[in-house]
């Protein structure tokens, strides 16, 4: 199978769209599965199509969503100290880059003592990628830009970084904490295979406080958070022709205190039958019957050094805003 050739829209941009691959046939065989299994879950990645990921950037604007907020706070206040510890770094990687809107903040100070830099980011929505990219170009005219439309492990996978000067990659917005334990721990791995002795990570996280805080959070008034989740199965309605009642199902985010998490679900707010003509796939819920959207593990700083240690990364520093809700975590790798 011949490679994709990148999308060069200027000399200063180029993008590899990996979706255009394998995206769809992965949609597909994650929903038949997810969907089949018992219990029923779907996977948090397919969230962000072009509209999940307005929709997420609306969350993060609603009062209960402390976790942008806290987490703007620390980059503002400490990108310079944040570059000043990963010297000479010419390349800045970016997992999971949405809109990029804190990742400027790093941005800028990099470009307070330099006169260029690459911009790498990895988002598995084309479309985010296309228009963060365009605005950061314009925003930025030292900037230079090699995007990756993919999930983080073709994304990583598909990397080629240079020799030139340190590499910084970002992982913000406690997204980690949608992985389980083990697969955090492989990710981070997989992270730790494309840089060498001296590269750093910044991984946010989101820490450790009261249930009720956290179910806000992940449950807000408004019904942003549910709207976003519920768009996964409008996604399957859309791409599938599925039949999907949206109003037939509620959302809950649970703390699990035992494992330090929220657990998100959609629950069926009656029996129901749904056609999947598209994967050739019936499926019946019962009234209550929940599917499991998402985890967010919650961490605290002796869970990230031991991760860190366990990764090949040593935890240098950490940041974290002032209600001490959220951290930005440097992990250097060794």
């Amino acid at each position: 199978m011949s490679q994709p050739q990148p999308e060069k829209s200027s000399q200063r941009f180029i993008v590899h769209d990996l979706t255009k691959q394998n995206g769809q046939t992965n949609f597909a065989r994650d929903v038949r599965a997810g969907l089949a299994a018992n219990p029923k879950q779907l996977f948090p990645k397919y969230l962000y199509d072009a509209l999940g990921s307005k929709l997420f950037e609306a969350i993060c604007h609603v009062e209960e969503y402390y976790l942008t907020r806290a987490e703007t706070e620390i980059l503002s206040r400490h990108a310079d100290e944040i570059v000043r510890s990963v010297a000479g770094c010419q390349t800045l990687v970016e997992l999971g880059s949405g809109s990029a809107e804190k990742t400027r903040r790093v941005i800028e100070a990099l470009l307070r003592n330099q006169p260029s830099l690459l911009f790498v980011p990895i988002d598995i929505s084309p479309s985010a990628l296309k228009e963060s990219s365009q605005a950061l170009l314009q925003a930025y005219p030292q900037l230079r830009i090699e995007a990756y439309a993919a999930d983080y492990f073709d994304g990583l996978a598909a990397l080629k970084l240079t020799d030139q000067g340190c590499v910084l990659v970002l992982f913000l917005g406690s997204n980690i904490g949608n992985f389980q334990k083990d697969d955090a721990a492989n990710f981070l791995r997989a992270i730790r295979q494309v840089l060498r002795p001296g590269d750093a990570l910044l991984l946010g996280a989101d820490l450790k406080k009261d249930g009720p805080t956290l179910e806000r959070a992940y449950n807000d008034s408004l019904g942003v958070t549910r709207a976003f989740i519920l768009n996964q199965l409008a996604r399957i309605n859309r791409e599938f022709g599925a039949n999907f009642d949206l109003w037939a199902f509620g959302l809950r985010s649970v703390y699990n205190d035992h494992e330090g998490r929220i657990d998100v679900y959609l629950e069926s707010l009656r029996g129901q039958s749904v056609t999947i003509p598209g994967l050739d796939l019936s499926i019946t819920l019962a009234a209550g019957e929940r599917i499991h959207m998402e985890n967010a593990y919650k961490y605290d700083t002796d869970e990230l050094s031991l991760m860190a240690q366990q990764t090949g990364f040593i935890r240098q520093q950490s940041w974290m805003d002032e209600g001490k809700r959220f951290s930005s975590n440097l992990f250097v790798a060794v």
